[in-house]
């Protein structure tokens, strides 16, 4: 079984790299991007039998800061 994790910096959270990839596109010709938020995108290959609630535990103790983060599980 797959599971897909997308991890992005919570609304209100500032985003260097989004913001340093918003000006590189701008400097490169792509006057029209407003805003870049940057994530990252986590796959894992689970056993079968693991569940959404599995992964959102791994989630809430490694895989993202839920502080200054939020994440969306993907199951399949």
């Amino acid at each position: 079984m797959k599971a897909r994790v997308h991890v992005m910096l919570k609304n209100g959270v500032l985003d260097p790299q989004g913001e340093a990839v918003r000006h590189a596109l701008g400097a490169m010709g792509f006057d029209g991007v407003n805003g870049v938020r940057q994530g990252k995108v986590i796959e894992l290959d689970l056993n079968d039998g693991a569940t959404q609630a599995d992964v959102e535990v791994m989630c809430e103790k490694l895989l993202a800061n839920t502080v200054i983060e939020s994440y969306t599980v993907e199951m399949g």
